[in-house]
């Protein structure tokens, strides 16, 4: 499909501020071209998406500019102050809740010029970088040096170390290594003051609340993370991968839970459900197809996009597939741990009726474990809308969240779902939804109908408004029905560290 013009409001904050920040960062730092506008006018937030479609610009950055230290940070903030001029900090723009969006212009602080590996100390396992470093890049430093951070969200090759942290992102690997705020033990920020703010690395503290904690997860708006000094661990020694299947959703999750609760710690686990099995399960032996079973094969890609216009067959198309939900497990460490871990988790599941399919689906899902955020772009020229949304609940409330959400959604949207970052006390569900209206305005109030459906069937059933991809714009009218009286703390908060409102304005329920 090809795209309208788009266009593009003039600036709302305009008259001497490039003369200010071109002081401040010079020339080369500075932009205000049309074409960075509408760049970083929106994240990878699917509305975005739908806006651009119909050749909308409605929240245009005024400014971008790129730092390199945090003294120019610090003058950015005074001059703010002073004018009253919104600042966005800028990661790698890969958050899909539209977090970065200019909802007020201003000007877009994109860090990754700040991107240096300040230290690694070995004896304590410690990685000290600014926030503007990406992941893969950070990753593969650590490697080369025996180490990792374990943080492997897919968006590992287009996102930030700041942006993981304001954020509080989780990647693929999180039920061995935690979220990011379980890595992190200190950090820098330049506060809306203008007073540059470090907290004490530390593994742990005992003098009071944690002031570290309450910067993670803020995204942008109480701080601009400028530095992170993160746990690490040893590159493991061994790997193994497992394929199990069941014959329904409720015995792949009590495997999970107990898995988790017999104290084993698999790196991951994965749950799909039937629709998403279907999908998943058939590309793990794609290779093995020869005549009738490549002509299926053939048939499954075509009914995998072509069934998103009917989502009120998918149901009926489901219960055909059998109830067979894949749980894919990761195992990492020293190599004995690793089999003995297996082991058991192989004899769990088995006394649930699970039936072992060997490594290779867990194989093919860490060798294609990013390539899902490369398949969305034939649905979106087709006129379709693509998202996710990942709620997390404790187990008792797990089986009725899953059912509830799936409930609500059928018949307006095609909806599949998988289980990962699992702890001993829950697991986050991560759903996936598509759908497409009669023109790109009937698109739009169908997409918004079924975010307020989702989460208002998540939070009725006991979840989470996010387990990782935090709130930015989509979650931001939820955050009161999520945290009560706890959303007036944070108005207070955000108030006595930013009088003046200038970072991320708008973001986290802060305003509307």
């Amino acid at each position: 499909m090809s795209l309208p013009t788009l266009t593009l409001r003039p600036r709302i904050h305009d008259g001497g501020l490039e003369k200010e920040l071109l002081a401040i960062f010079g020339e080369g730092a500075v932009s205000g071209r049309v074409e960075e506008r509408i760049a970083y006018s929106r994240d990878l937030w699917p509305r975005g998406h739908l806006w651009m479609r119909q050749g909308r610009v409605p929240y245009p950055a005024d400014w971008v500019v790129w730092p390199t230290a945090e003294q120019q940070l610090v003058r950015l903030v005074e001059m703010a102050n002073r004018l009253r001029v919104p600042l966005v900090p800028y990661g790698a723009g890969s958050g899909v809740c539209g977090g970065t969006v200019p909802v007020h212009g201003g000007v877009m602080v994109d860090l990754k010029r700040m991107s240096s590996i300040l230290s690694l100390e070995e004896r304590s396992m410690l990685v000290r970088a600014q926030g503007g470093i990406l992941g893969q890049v950070l990753e593969t430093h650590l490697n080369a040096r025996g180490f990792t951070m374990g943080h492997f969200p897919s968006s590992i090759y287009c996102s930030s170390l700041g942006g993981y942290l304001a954020t509080r992102s989780a990647g693929q690997l999180s039920t061995r290594y935690g979220k990011i705020e379980d890595m992190v033990i200190g950090l820098k920020a330049v506060l809306a003051s203008g007073e540059v703010y470090e907290t004490r690395a530390a593994p742990r503290h005992a003098t009071g609340p944690d002031l570290l904690q309450l910067l993670v997860g803020s995204e942008g708006t109480l701080g601009i993370i400028t530095e992170g000094t993160m746990r690490l661990h040893r590159v493991p020694e061994s790997r193994r991968f497992r394929g199990v299947m069941f014959n329904d959703i409720e015995g792949g999750m009590e495997a999970i839970r107990l898995i988790l609760q017999k104290e084993l710690r698999p790196a991951a686990v994965r749950l799909y459900d039937e629709l998403d099995t279907f999908i998943v399960g058939g590309k793990s032996k794609q290779k093995e197809k020869k005549g009738f079973a490549a002509f299926l094969s053939k048939v499954q890609k075509s009914v995998e996009y072509r069934m998103l216009a009917w989502p009120e067959l998918v149901g009926f198309f489901e219960k055909m597939l059998g109830g067979s939900c894949l749980l894919v497990l990761a195992f990492e460490g020293p190599g004995e741990l690793t089999r003995l871990e297996e082991s058991l988790a192989l004899e769990l599941c088995a006394g649930l009726g699970g039936r072992d399919l060997g490594p290779e689906p867990g194989k093919h899902w860490w060798e294609h474990r990013y390539d899902v955020s490369y398949r969305q772009s034939p649905l979106l020229e087709e006129g379709y809308f693509v998202d996710t949304f990942e709620v997390a609940s404790t187990w008792d409330h797990l089986p009725t969240l899953y059912r509830n959400v799936r409930q609500a959604l059928a018949g307006k949207v095609v909806v599949m779902a998988h289980f990962s970052h699992a702890y001993v006390e829950g697991c986050s569900i991560y759903f996936t939804f598509a759908g497409k209206g009669g023109d790109e305005t009937a698109t739009e109030a169908l997409y918004e109908e079924v975010w307020r459906l989702a989460m208002e069937t998540a939070l009725a059933s006991g979840a989470t408004l996010s387990h990782h991809h935090g709130v930015g714009m989509s979650k931001a009218a939820f955050m009161g029905r999520q945290l009560g009286s706890g959303l007036d703390m944070l108005k207070k908060i955000k108030k006595a560290l930013d009088p003046n409102d200038i970072l991320n304005p708008g973001k986290l329920g802060f305003s509307e």
